[in-house]
């Protein structure tokens, strides 16, 4: 089983000088994947509850640096030459697909094939109301922008006609180092868990009743013709892994586990060591799971 470390882009991993050192030395302990978190702007005074904390409020302030996931992710690439350049989550429906398609194409082409798109539909309503982009449908908007990726990568010469994205005889290269780049479906609503099984190459629940969210994913995978077993499953809801997570890996693995998540502050502190350490007392016994 491999493991990642997620809200990798944030704290003091955020500089240049902090993303090349937990790049090299995350590589170095055996991790698999930096997993990036993002907002485009922050609102001040928001009303939308953040789904991930008791307070219902983010874990930062309004001049609190998240840099850009994509570009941060490039320059771990420039650093690197193993770990797996994920974004746990990239909010699909503010970007627009096409220039999407094309900066995650490039960044995986340039990379040796090594990036993994998470993908939400967003929580913040007041960041839509920001960037102009309608709050309502955005579910929809989410699943034909995946749609339109897709067929920008597949082939040359390419339409789409959708309700919120249409094109004709367009080309987009480079494309994707072995021909898409795989989708990771995030959330813990039933109906992520339902788009997971429908479209996605993983799901990335972030908390919830793994048992249940697995479930709607399998029974939905199988009515749309799909095999569950072929949906990489990426869990961290247990909250901080420590040695103990290795005693619960093959239960986890049997339920479709692949990939576990860790957050990134457990190496604010010495991150040479601890990440060294964490290698020794989870990452290395996981990998035999």
């Amino acid at each position: 089983m491999r493991v990642g470390i997620i809200f990798a882009n944030a704290g003091p991993f955020g500089t240049a000088e902090g993303c090349t050192t937990l790049g090299t030395h995350a590589e170095a302990a055996g991790f698999d994947a930096l997993w990036t978190v993002e907002h485009v702007v922050f609102p001040e005074g928001y009303e939308s509850t953040y789904p991930y904390d008791a307070s219902g409020k983010m874990a930062m302030a309004s001049d609190t640096p998240l840099v850009d996931p994509l570009i941060w992710l490039a320059w771990v690439a420039a650093h690197t030459t193993r770990l797996r350049l994920a974004t746990g989550i990239l909010i699909l429906p503010e970007r627009n697909p096409l220039v999407l398609a094309k900066e995650l194409a490039t960044l995986d082409a340039m990379s040796g094939g090594r990036v993994d798109l998470g993908i939400g539909v967003g929580w913040l309503r007041e960041e839509f109301d920001a960037l102009g982009i309608p709050w309502e449908r955005r579910g929809a908007r989410t699943d034909e922008y995946v749609a339109a990726m897709r067929t920008l990568w597949g082939a040359d010469r390419v339409s789409f006609d959708g309700d919120f994205v249409s094109f004709d005889e367009v080309s987009s290269n480079p494309k994707p180092a072995n021909g898409s780049v795989p989708i990771f479906i995030g959330g813990h609503s039933e109906a992520a868990a339902r788009r997971a099984g429908r479209l996605g190459d993983g799901f990335f629940p972030g908390k919830g009743d793994l048992d249940a969210l697995l479930d709607t994913m399998h029974r939905e995978a199988e009515a749309h013709d799909r095999d569950p077993a072929s949906i990489e499953v990426v869990w961290g809801g247990d909250g901080v892994m420590d040695a103990s997570t290795v005693e619960r890996a093959a239960e986890l693995a049997a339920k479709g586990v692949t990939r576990l998540v860790v957050p990134g502050f457990l190496f604010w502190r010495d991150p040479e060591e601890s990440l060294a350490r964490f290698g020794e007392e989870v990452v290395a016994p996981l990998a035999e799971v």
